[in-house]
């Protein structure tokens, strides 16, 4: 499966009820509330990468994109656009790109 066609599930499930559909749910309660559960996410991921148990990285990582799409969804934010952004900054160093940033 792609970003875009979890981006594309993700879509189809906003359109239900929050009753069937988990995404609904979450997305009716509004974008602090996805962005709060990305953050809990991303945190179980990262305990998952220091204790080194692959497995359950594995897992949490696989909720954390998932999240993570939500969120951006709950903002109108396509993953093309955030892949635009990514190819835009292909051509310079991360070192250059986080200095252009100040």
């Amino acid at each position: 499966m792609t970003l875009e066609e979890l981006e594309a599930i993700i879509a189809e499930r906003a359109s239900f009820s929050p009753d069937e559909s988990w995404t609904a749910k979450l997305l009716a309660k509004g974008p602090e509330k996805v962005a709060e559960k990305f953050g809990e996410e991303a945190i179980e991921a990262i305990i998952e990468a220091v204790k080194g148990d692959r497995e359950k990285l594995t897992a949490e990582t696989a909720d954390v994109l998932f999240h993570l799409l939500v969120m951006l969804r709950s903002r109108d934010v396509s993953i093309a656009s955030v892949m635009d952004e990514l190819a835009r900054r292909q051509g310079q160093s991360g070192l250059a790109e986080k200095a252009s940033r100040n």
